[in-house]
């Protein structure tokens, strides 16, 4: 599975489009499933702002000094094959169902942002802004903006897309409320000083190496949105131009989609946007079984794929074509947040709203005999949801044990006290069984395991596989009992919208536990509210324990790793990865490290062609721990 860019939350999600003529609509033949790309609409009805004096005084700052991390060795061109597990809902970036995996190439692609964090200094580097300077509020970041920059449809970037952002946002036309009230009560002001510069004032004051973290976000294309109460439906197949590398070329619903580079891309010499994004085209195909799409890497249709499951690594990559070295493998670590793996308990459902009943059910898990024996020691226990961000995460927490003992009184506390013929705990005719929605195949061996060890428990886990799409959108219409997923990270932890009340009612967001706790919801706005780092480091402790004691996460696993499998002729440089690498063969996030991989044609002939005539190369496996935590 994929994971979700480590610092996508700094760029928040913005789109693009141009002033050139709009290129050829490319549409499906079936007009019930037409996708339409890049169409520039609304050209001659672009919204205009007004700007407002620059303050003086200003002190401009940037960065030009932190290392690049891109290789110079890289080379333009080629085709790049990868595979995703289940085709998208819609090709929106908010509003329903746009919260999907395909949303992360989407996201990535169209989420530059003024800014973002050197993958390993952990410094803020220039992006779509060149320079900053900060107001002696605390809250407010002035930015120049790059005049170069353009979105894929050729029009230039401005201030008023920027404003245009927050009009969008807060639009109740686009049916999304995380997107509504952040864009409101975090993101309370931006002003327009003139077309290439702008400023931004945060709802509270916040430190300096936070606050254009906390308060950042993209331009969204006045060209290509109509908003009125159609929007949602309007535009769910429509595919909005970007200031990323890439645009959209082709979408064959239900099969694949396809990335095309986009011509002169404003960015080929930025100095952190150099030499990255090296494919001219990117093909994305539907696979929805990870054992299928290894057959299809095995045979060369697909350039890499992921080997951090034990079984791909220790099982399935192995055989010629690594002892003769056409194909890969690395394990390279990393020093980032981890994602939040583990089941998530509706407590929408009358049983898990049981505080004893979610206490049995963690105690109920044997996580441990899960990682030693399936998982072959290959992966960690997390401890709880957000761990691994320095010095937020709260030290003192650790993941509850197997334990049968305390199950049983915890079970025993709810009314569960005696059992049916088969073992499963009753209460006044009704059994203690749950339903549990996953959406991979390769963790269905996982869940049985931990099946039949919660039936020593007596507690019946009723696996239940579902399409990747079908799985994500059941979560978030919180229809689920228990859920299996991992969300992905951010720079700091974000508590709001995983565990604030305001989204525990509300479908279509990350509150999938239905938490709903006014002593949490207090310290939560504390911690938005909070002004300085020592507060906030204090309060997220408060309220990571808060969510240990309630119990509506049970965490699972943890892998401070990346492990992948290449074609020899998918190329990284000479340190393969940096520090907040999330996955060395991903091919487009502006957002941290990534993209950093070229295809070599010459490597590529040559490959195909020992491959054909017997030819073996040296086998490589490679292992680097620059960044692994003692």
């Amino acid at each position: 599975m994929r994971k979700l860019a480590l610092l996508a939350p700094l760029l928040l999600f913005g789109c693009g489009g141009s002033e050139a003529p709009p290129p050829e609509t490319d549409t499906t033949t079936d007009d019930a499933d037409a996708v339409t790309l890049e169409e520039t609409r609304f050209v001659d009805l672009l919204p205009t702002y007004d700007s407002v004096p620059l303050p003086e005084g200003l002190e401009w700052v940037t960065n030009n000094e932190d290392e690049v991390f891109a290789s110079p060795e890289a080379k333009r061109g080629g085709t790049f094959n990868t595979y995703m597990l289940g085709f998208p809902l819609t090709l929106r970036m908010v509003g329903p169902d746009s919260n999907g995996g395909f949303a992360s190439y989407l996201r990535a692609n169209n989420s530059v942002g003024l800014v973002a964090i050197h993958p390993n200094t952990l410094n803020f580097i220039p992006m779509l802004a060149t320079h900053w300077a900060f107001a002696d509020d605390g809250k407010t970041v002035y930015y120049r903006l790059r005049p170069e920059a353009t979105w894929s449809d050729g029009l230039p970037i401005t201030a008023d897309d920027f404003m245009y952002t927050i009009d969008f946002m807060r639009s109740e036309h686009i049916v999304d409320p995380w997107y509504n009230n952040h864009y409101t009560n975090n993101i309370v002001a931006v002003r327009k000083h003139d077309d290439y510069t702008i400023s931004v004032e945060g709802s509270t004051p916040k430190p300096r190496e936070e606050i254009l973290y906390e308060y950042g976000f993209g331009p969204t294309p006045r060209q290509f949105h109509k908003l009125d109460e159609n929007w949602v439906v309007d535009y769910n197949w429509r595919a909005a131009p970007g200031p990323g590398p890439y645009r959209i070329s082709h979408v064959e619903k239900g099969q694949y989609v396809t990335f095309e580079r986009v011509d002169d891309w404003w960015g080929n010499d930025v100095k952190y946007l150099a030499n990255r994004f090296n494919p001219d085209e990117v093909r994305i195909t539907v696979i929805r079984d990870m054992n299928v799409a290894w057959e299809y890497f095995m045979r060369g249709e697909l350039d890499t794929h992921p080997v951090v499951m034990p079984n791909f690594w220790h099982e399935k990559a192995v055989g010629e074509e690594f002892d003769n070295g056409y194909i890969q493998k690395i394990k390279f670590y990393t020093d980032t947040p981890q994602p939040s793996a583990g089941f998530w308990l509706n407590q929408n459902d009358p049983l898990l709203a049981d505080h004893n009943i979610r206490l049995g059910l963690a105690h109920s898990m044997n996580i441990e005999r899960l990682l030693t024996t399936l998982l072959r020691g290959d992966y960690e226990r997390l401890k709880m949801h957000h761990e691994g961000y320095w010095d937020y995460t709260n030290p003192n927490i650790e993941p509850r044990p197997f334990d049968l003992d305390k199950a049983d009184e915890y079970f025993a506390a709810a009314g569960f006290t005696t059992r049916g013929p088969d073992g499963i705990r009753v209460r006044d005719g009704q059994r203690l069984a749950f339903s549990v929605v996953y959406g991979t195949q390769e963790h269905t061996p996982r869940f049985v395991l931990l099946r039949e060890e919660a039936r020593k428990a007596g507690v019946e886990l009723n696996l239940q596989l579902m399409d990747a799409s079908a799985y994500f959108k059941q979560i978030l219409e919180k229809q689920h009992q228990i859920a299996s997923m991992a969300w992905s990270t951010s720079l700091t932890p974000r508590f709001w919208e995983h565990y604030h009340s305001d989204n525990a009612k509300v479908t279509q967001t990350n509150n999938i536990t239905a938490t709903n706790n006014p002593e949490l919801d207090q310290l939560i706005t504390e911690y938005e509210d909070a002004t300085d780092k020592p507060t906030r480091v204090r309060l997220a402790h408060e309220i990571q324990q808060i969510i240990h004691d309630m119990s509506q996460f049970i965490p699972t696993w943890k892998v401070p790793y990346t492990r992948e499998a290449n074609w020899r002729w998918v190329r990284l440089p000479e340190w393969y990865g940096t520090r907040t690498t999330d996955v060395l063969f991903d091919f487009m996030s502006t957002a941290n490290s990534t993209g950093l991989l070229w295809i070599d044609e010459d490597i590529k002939a040559e490959t195909l062609a020992a491959r054909e005539e017997g030819v073996a190369f040296d086998p490589v496996t490679i292992t680097d721990e620059t960044w692994r935590l003692e």
